[in-house]
């Protein structure tokens, strides 16, 4: 039976051994499990992930030399660009990962293998399905099973299966006119499967970071005598793992019909990715020009961090925006084709980079430390430039964030704790309570700190789909125990010997019964 959900593809997997002493599962059990299918969908009329939904096909290990029209079935280790490749070449049926439980506890060079694996899989359109489903004792056992037939050949295994919001709010400064700094990040997640996407680095950080900004900011304009003269607009975006669509639409919409971005904006602070590492790098589409805010907010950010975190690299990145390719690289290259001074900081110098969509960006993934740091180094640059405090000494001895005003270990643990609890990939934001409630807790904690809180829906423009989702597919998983193929034509042949001795005796039962009573009555005689 097939059915449909939000996004939760569940497969039927029936599982054939010879063997059954000491087996996880009895000879006529079966076992339900749910897994997760490759998303799908076009972006800027390229197509991406796996067409594919329905299985039905024998299963093998990666290490097998034959794959066609087999279920590839692979841990998290065993995915690798060249096995997913061949299994491609072989025209393999389906491939099957099995994803950990504890991530924190794979090698870190087996998590960055996979994570490049993983984006490059995800670069194209196949047919072939691919789906995800979480470790637990029973797959465990079937995956071992199945690497032992690779050596034995003696089981086998079959397999079968079958929209954003944003958010912004303000803190108006001192003054009637006075210039804005936009600060953004985007919130959702992307990921192999978008079941699976919890997007902890990438880019639950950059909204941890901002929403800290926002509540310590407040405390300064919450005073007459400490608010600066400038605005802060504070914005949370969707569509950010597909080229900035949501940015894309508020941009559009704020320029063409309202006085949001028709006021001075200084520059835009892009918040992308920044919960781990010891770089930090400042990327523009065109260098900043003497005299500029942004580059004198660029200026402040390097003082702070050779006069506090003399460990820490800084770096501007200069990468020119091509107008022939349909996609953008960084969230602040959405601002500057409108002509509007932007930079993101992250600490990743590749917009290509796998860390920026990995469904084993996880908590484990997360440095807080470093989080915390990166957090310290904006909010501080920002005040710098803001409150002109360069002529009152170093930034190590002039700190405005420190004391009531620092950044909160546990504010932040708890926020990327919230924030990691459901997956946030776009396609399922609008579906579950859960997801919706998410939503309504990043509005509420707006509300708390910003003024002039608005929330819009993203839909889908016919006049211009820059982006085309699928929807997941859902069946039920049953695992069942059968006897192989070997066990099945021997047993045939029993039943077609028996069924032969029968026929036999059947047609010859006149002649059975006349030598029989013969017999009987020869032992009376």
């Amino acid at each position: 039976m097939l059915l449909k959900g939000p996004g939760v593809v569940v497969l039927l997997l029936l599982v054939c051994v010879q063997c059954l002493h000491g087996s996880a599962l009895s000879a006529v059990s079966s076992y339900e499990f749910t897994a997760y299918r490759m998303q799908q969908y076009n972006l800027a009329q390229q197509k991406h992930g796996c067409r594919g939904a329905i299985v039905v096909a024998e299963a093998r290990s990666a290490d097998e030399p034959v794959l066609t029209r087999r279920c590839v079935i692979m841990k998290v280790q065993d995915f690798t660009t060249g096995k997913y490749q061949e299994a491609l070449k072989q025209n393999a049926a389906a491939v099957l990962i099995l994803l950990p439980k504890n991530i924190s506890s794979i090698p870190q060079d087996t998590v960055q293998s996979f994570m490049v694996s993983e984006s490059e899989t995800l670069l194209k359109e196949t047919l072939m399905p691919v789906y995800v489903v979480p470790e637990d004792e029973q797959l465990l056992y079937m995956y071992d099973e199945v690497k032992q037939a690779a050596a034995t050949r003696t089981s086998s295994i079959i397999i079968r299966g079958e929209r954003s919001r944003r958010l912004y709010g303000l803190l108006p400064g001192a003054g009637e006119d006075a210039p804005t700094i936009v600060i953004t990040a985007h919130y959702d997640s992307y990921g192999l499967a978008p079941w699976l996407s919890y997007g902890a680095d990438s880019n639950g950080s950059g909204v941890t970071i901002l929403l800290e900004l926002a509540r310590l900011f407040h405390k300064l304009y919450s005073s007459p005598r400490t608010r600066p003269p400038y605005n802060l607009l504070f914005s949370l975006t969707g569509g950010g793992k597909y080229n900035f669509i949501g940015t894309k639409r508020w941009i559009e919409e704020n320029l063409d019909h309202s006085s949001l971005l028709h006021d001075s904006v200084a520059f835009v602070l892009c918040l992308d990715t920044l919960a781990n590492a010891d770089e930090l790098y400042m990327h523009v589409s065109r260098p900043p020009k003497p005299g500029t805010p942004m580059l004198s907010f660029i200026q402040h950010l390097e003082e702070v961090v050779s006069s506090r975190f003399s460990w820490v690299k800084v770096g501007l990145v200069h990468k020119k925006i091509n107008l022939v390719e349909s996609t953008v690289a960084w969230e602040h290259e959405r601002y500057s084709l409108r002509r509007i001074p932007g930079v993101t900081l992250s600490h990743l110098e590749d917009p290509k980079s796998e860390l920026r969509g990995s469904i084993l960006d996880t908590m484990s993934q997360v440095d807080f430390r470093k989080l915390r740091r990166n957090g310290i180094i904006i909010a501080e640059s920002l005040a710098q430039y803001m409150y002109s405090l360069s002529d009152q000494g170093s930034p190590k001895d002039v700190q405005v964030f420190k004391g009531q005003m620092d950044f909160q270990d546990s504010r932040i643990s708890s926020l990327m704790t919230f924030l990691t609890s459901v997956p946030r990939a776009t396609q399922l934001l609008d579906r579950e309570p859960t997801h919706i409630l998410l939503i309504n807790s990043l509005e509420h904690e707006f509300k708390r700190y910003l003024q002039q809180v608005h929330r819009h829906n993203f839909r889908q423009d016919k006049r211009d789909p820059d982006v085309t989702f699928f929807d997941q597919m859902d069946q039920p998983v049953v695992m069942y125990r059968v006897k192989p193929a070997a066990f099945d034509l021997f047993l045939g042949g029993c039943i077609a010997g028996y069924l032969g001795v029968v026929y036999y005796a059947i047609q010859n039962f006149g002649c059975f019964y006349t030598k029989l009573k013969a017999t009987v009555k020869s032992k009376h005689h």
